[in-house]
């Protein structure tokens, strides 16, 4: 069964080569037509540029927002406190406690 299956990966990769140089052969008879009629070089202007390097920037203002526990001890208890962490664009952070949980 694998000896059939690879016989048949084989041919079939056969085939699409045989396409392909079919097909390059077709579009190269096409390039050399078309080189005379269009010029290749296109300019781009200054606010595409800016676009494509800054995209959607004014979407982007907001603070990143991330969930962080951890396991404190008060005495002989432990507790697992989730907090929401957020870190602004300047840097500042604000942290909000979630939830506590006593876990021993």
């Amino acid at each position: 069964m694998k000896k059939l299956l690879a016989l048949t990966l084989i041919l079939a990769s056969f085939g699409f080569v045989g396409v392909s140089s079919v097909e390059a052969s077709a579009i190269k008879a096409n390039v050399a037509s078309t080189v005379t009629s269009e010029p290749l070089i296109t300019t781009v202007t200054a606010p595409q540029v800016y676009r494509q390097r800054y995209p959607q920037r004014r979407y982007n203002r907001r603070a990143r927002v991330t969930t962080q526990s951890r396991l404190v001890r008060r005495g002989r208890r432990v507790y697992r406190e989730t907090y929401q962490v957020r870190v602004f664009r300047n840097g500042r952070t604000q942290s909000t406690l979630i939830s506590r949980v006593r876990v021993r």
